[in-house]
């Protein structure tokens, strides 16, 4: 396929409800839009590098540099028009995983649309029917986040996912319990905290989670290895999983037992697909994190969902879980209780809106072929 052009654009989107987690708390999110254009299509990809390098080194700002002065040239110039000798041709560039992958996904979206089918069936998937827990950030006191856990499970949700650190964990996690006994519950620290805090976080034992997630830092492969075998509850790493190897390591040295896989943390949906196809060799179940994505980058992640050893519930929440006006019609909506239909149109299957898109733009870029 000759790619035509490119156009990339820097958005911020207000969140309905800022969303705090261990590093930081957000009012709304900056993030990027990638369209590749050939044949008369349009391939969408969205980039989830946020405005400070604290998820991860990256930001939208790096982000845009990485696009604009390498990955994007290194595309017309090498005449790159399919997603996996693109994945190829950007391995030579070190790092810069989630600029790498929002180009790799419109790509993916690209050949499906060419093909006239949904995503979900390149990549093989199995699983038409999602099944979506939802994120709940640290709020201000005990009883509004019991307030937002009880409202989310009236919407449908069967797994609720909540966000700890240091001082805001083992009382959080008993007043949920203690006010929804029966749910499906886990925690995500975000490499809030260190070895030392190995006694505070064998209490989470007590509360028959469904994981803990990431609670030391990305690097520290070892000291997970050693927390892992002091609980009872599984591990489950996200930050540490950059790649296929990385993944391989955590499992073969019992850092944990599930890992989670976004596809902007490990650079693509190729290299996604190489941790889901070792996971499932393995026997470790896998799941889908998010990163409070619009409705481009949510449809992505829920055709990636559809595969195999997606075994729990993944971060796949509505568009209402943040934005009040999605940038898709019509938005992401839960079609049954804790579950979302993938979507049956051709690529990723939703339908971006284009004035909505324009309003929340700060700066945009068209890049052509010579």
């Amino acid at each position: 396929m000759k790619i035509e052009r490119i156009e990339m654009a820097h958005l911020m989107l207000p969140y309905v409800h800022f969303f705090e987690t261990s590093f930081s708390r957000e009012y709304e999110r900056s993030f990027i839009l990638l369209k590749v254009f050939a044949e008369g299509l349009c391939g969408w990809g969205e980039v989830v590098a946020e405005r400070a390098p604290l998820y991860s080194a990256e930001t939208t700002e790096t982000a845009w540099h990485v696009l604009k002065d390498f990955l994007i040239p290194m595309v017309f110039k090498e005449d790159i028009g399919e997603p996996e000798d693109f994945y190829r041709a950007a391995g030579r560039f070190r790092g810069h995983p989630m600029a790498k992958s929002g180009l790799e996904l419109a790509f993916w979206d690209l050949r499906a649309r060419r093909a006239g089918v949904p995503l979900w069936k390149l990549y093989g998937g199995t699983q038409m029917d999602i099944a979506a827990g939802v994120s709940c950030g640290i709020e201000d006191t005990l009883p509004e986040l019991q307030k937002m856990v009880a409202r989310y499970l009236d919407q449908g949700y069967r797994r609720i996912k909540l966000k700890i650190k240091p001082g805001w964990d083992v009382d959080a996690c008993r007043a949920i319990r203690e006010e929804f006994p029966g749910i499906l519950l886990q925690v995500d620290a975000n490499g809030a905290y260190s070895p030392a805090d190995a006694d505070q976080l064998k209490k989470l034992d007590g509360f028959d989670l469904l994981l803990i997630e990431q609670p030391f830092r990305p690097y520290d492969l070892w000291d997970h290895s050693r927390l892992q075998k002091q609980l009872k509850t599984p591990l489950c790493l996200d930050e540490s999983i950059l790649s296929e190897e990385t993944a391989r390591a955590a499992v073969e040295m019992g850092a944990c037992r599930i890992i989670n896989i976004k596809v902007g943390r490990v650079g693509g949906v190729v290299e996604m697909r190489k941790i889901h196809d070792d996971c499932r060799s393995r026997g470790v179940p896998v799941w889908c994190g998010g990163m409070l994505e619009s409705g481009i980058g949510r449809a992505h992640n829920l055709h990636i969902a559809t595969l195999p050893n997606f075994k729990l519930p993944n971060d796949l929440s509505a568009s209402s879980r943040y934005y009040k006006e999605d940038l898709i019609d019509p938005p992401i909506e839960l079609s049954g209780p804790g579950t979302i239909r993938v979507p049956m149109d051709p690529g990723i299957g939703v339908f971006p809106v284009e004035e909505r898109i324009r309003r929340a733009t700060v700066r945009q870029e068209v890049f052509r072929a010579d």
